[in-house]
């Protein structure tokens, strides 16, 4: 059967590409926010810790051993929304340090897919001593070898395992979808209520607010009296691109367009 919704790998594959709230908490430690968590290929994260702070001197004093730690990544709504947060992941393991060798090589391999400004601010180890190197490096890279993934959302908590996590891929909509979110509540208010009108009759009293957008479907947030309802509305079969998705909207939609038709004038 076709899917209708994405699996929990891809949802947390997509959270990762996306962006958005982590904090990274090692034994003893107080959690802090790390601008960069990067998935790698050997199912490990790329992590960034401040170069003067208690993380970064505990892994460092424990060698090769490396320190137990959980990374927190929070998947927020691109609306403000009544209960803006939309899952959490916790991914499990133990924080080791980046050889100085290996530094520069793995910063450019995140560069190569993820271009984040905050990687400018890691310490690449390629300009010591010299004077023309530019702001002082704020962070250190780290690694975090997964033990364990937990997501929990409305739905409650899943474990996913870290094989899963290697063969699911980023939604290929998921770098827009908070631009395209954002565009349809207050540009668009008519595509949200034709949609609405494909929800159940106990259901459109609420406010409805567009809250996820993927391959697979478009998510609304009913915020009622009695609490906030989420419900999906699929699309006919999984989309790839730009085009797909517009035409899966508008059959959602029931656009009288869709099979050649065009508008009076058109």
């Amino acid at each position: 059967m076709t899917p209708s919704v994405p699996t929990t790998a891809e949802r947390i594959r997509s959270a990762c590409a996306r962006g958005g709230g982590a904090m990274l908490a090692a034994a003893g430690t107080e959690p802090h926010p790390t601008p960069i968590r990067h998935f790698l290929d050997d199912g490990s994260f790329a992590v960034t810790s401040p170069v003067d702070g208690a993380v970064t001197a505990l892994v460092v004093s424990t060698g090769s051993a490396g320190v137990p730690a959980v990374l927190e990544m929070t998947d927020y709504a691109p609306l403000p929304l009544r209960e803006p947060v939309r899952s959490l992941v916790w991914i499990q393991g133990r924080l080791h340090a980046v050889a100085a060798a290996e530094v520069a090589g793995l910063l450019d391999l995140v560069a190569s897919t993820d271009p984040d400004p905050a990687l400018l601010q890691v310490d690449s180890g390629r300009h010591q001593n010299n004077e023309d190197a530019g702001p002082e490096a704020r962070y250190t890279l780290l690694r975090l070898e997964v033990e364990s993934v937990v997501v929990a959302d409305s739905t409650g908590a899943e474990s996913v395992p870290v094989a899963a996590l290697l063969g699911a891929r980023p939604d290929p909509f998921c770098t827009m979808e908070s631009c395209w979110l954002q565009h349809l509540e207050a540009a668009h208010r008519d595509v949200v209520d034709r949609l609405a009108a494909r929800l159940p009759q106990a259901l459109r009293r609420g406010r409805v607010r567009p809250l996820a957008l993927d391959r697979y479907g478009v998510q609304l947030r009913v915020e009622d009296t009695d609490g906030d309802h989420d419900v999906r509305l699929a699309f006919p079969s999984p989309v790839d691109d730009v085009n797909g998705l517009s035409r899966a909207i508008r059959v959602l939609m029931g656009c009288p367009f869709l099979n050649g038709l065009r508008a009076r004038g058109a």
